[in-house]
């Protein structure tokens, strides 16, 4: 199902309505994004995490909204959908211990983050963990790449790096060039190291692979994370990142450069390079089940009213962590109330502009900022059959 949701994303989307865009168009005004962008990225929204108040105040805003604007609801006679999701409370051990010829302590938040996607709550142990760094840590046939091959990661810790080779190298061919495959994202990364049976991945944070600081990866991983409840596989016990800094010690404490071991790593045939050190760390848990809510709402087609395109943005953020310059609200003005706003304004402006050929949806997702988790479990569980979803 997952796989419908790699339809082609395209602004066009509105001559599916009657060819009166213009008419559309007028609709769309600064002063209503500023206005909703405004409102949802104010402290009084706390950040809009879900499982907080946040969520609360701005599910209500949205529904106060949604039915203003005057759509319908979109599952059934209700204007959300369930997401149950387990939030998992995990407290890393002050320091990571690299035990090896050259023994290396890494600092949690200076040099490392991580986290655990385990739960039940328990003490995670990871003791005597071989190091392996594998490249990117893709693994993807149809492009004759394997970051894994050769080399068993039962129990091993994976050291890899974020997004793919093929950004930077000037060559749409390779992967997509610029344009990152899902292969680059964090949660593939994941994903495969625990499909190689790795006990933990620590991901190396380069700002321009990953397209924001290491700051943004110090800020999200503080506080509790989110799950889904069923995730479908069996994670790696240690999830995290470590600095860009703290992977340059690793590597020249092992007698190597990290620059051209970089380098290597973005050419066909990289091979995985075990690293002299065992990883040691401990994160004790505490688990919450609950559910939060992706929001979804329609204007009805009037020819062809089976089929349906969808306009999405996440609603949520990061909520309160730590604190910065004396502030501890993470606003996500631009992420994404932003995209929030975009779609809100978008709908009163279809919903003013006349008869639509196809049902319009408007999704507002949950849980993104954790992984996506509204989008996955929307693709799951999708409300609107994919075949007869004609783009997102």
């Amino acid at each position: 199902m997952r796989s419908f949701f790699l339809i082609i994303c395209c602004l066009s989307v509105i001559s599916a309505c009657k060819e009166n865009t213009e008419k559309a168009n007028t609709g769309i005004s600064e002063e209503s994004l500023r206005r909703y962008i405004s409102t949802l990225s104010s402290d009084e929204f706390l950040g809009r995490k879900p499982f907080t108040i946040g969520e609360t105040k701005t599910l209500s805003f949205l529904e106060e909204e949604i039915k203003r604007i005057g759509l319908q609801p979109g599952n059934g006679t209700s204007f959300y959908q369930d997401v149950p999701l387990v939030e998992i409370d995990g407290k890393p051990s002050d320091t990571m211990e690299l035990k090896g010829p050259k023994p290396l302590i890494l600092h949690l938040g200076k040099d490392y983050v991580a986290y655990t996607p385990l739960s039940e709550p328990q003490t995670i142990n990871i003791e005597g963990s071989e190091l392996v760094f594998c490249g990117y840590g893709i693994v993807a046939p149809e492009l004759g790449w394997n970051d894994y091959a050769g080399i068993d990661m039962k129990g091993k810790t994976a050291l890899v790096l974020v997004n793919d080779p093929g950004l930077g190298s000037e060559d749409s061919t390779f992967f997509k060039g610029d344009e990152m495959m899902y292969y680059g994202r964090w949660t593939y990364k994941y994903e495969e190291a625990a499909r190689q049976g790795a006990a933990g991945i620590l991901i190396v944070h380069e700002t321009t692979m990953a397209g924001y600081p290491y700051a943004v990866v110090q800020g999200a991983s503080s506080g509790a994370k989110l799950h889904l409840e069923d995730l479908g596989y069996t994670p790696c016990a240690v999830q995290g990142w470590v600095s860009l800094d703290a992977a340059k010690e690793i590597f020249t404490n092992a007698g190597q450069d990290l620059q051209p071991v970089m380098q290597a790593a973005r050419k066909p045939g990289f091979k995985a390079i075990p690293l002299p050190y065992t990883v040691n760390m401990t994160i004790k848990t505490k688990v919450k089940k609950d559910v939060s809510k992706n929001v979804v709402a329609i204007i009805p087609g009037t020819e062809t009213p089976d089929e349906y395109i969808i306009f999405s943005a996440h609603w949520d953020h990061l909520g309160i962590g730590a604190m910065v310059d004396g502030d501890s609200i993470y606003n996500g003005a631009v992420d994404n109330a932003s995209g929030t706003a975009a779609l809100l304004t978008i709908a009163e402006a279809l919903k003013n502009s006349g008869e639509n050929k196809r049902t319009v949806v408007f999704l507002w997702v949950t849980a993104e900022e954790q992984g996506l988790l509204g989008s996955a479990y929307y693709a799951a569980k999708p409300i609107f059959p994919p075949e007869k979803t004609v783009a997102n």
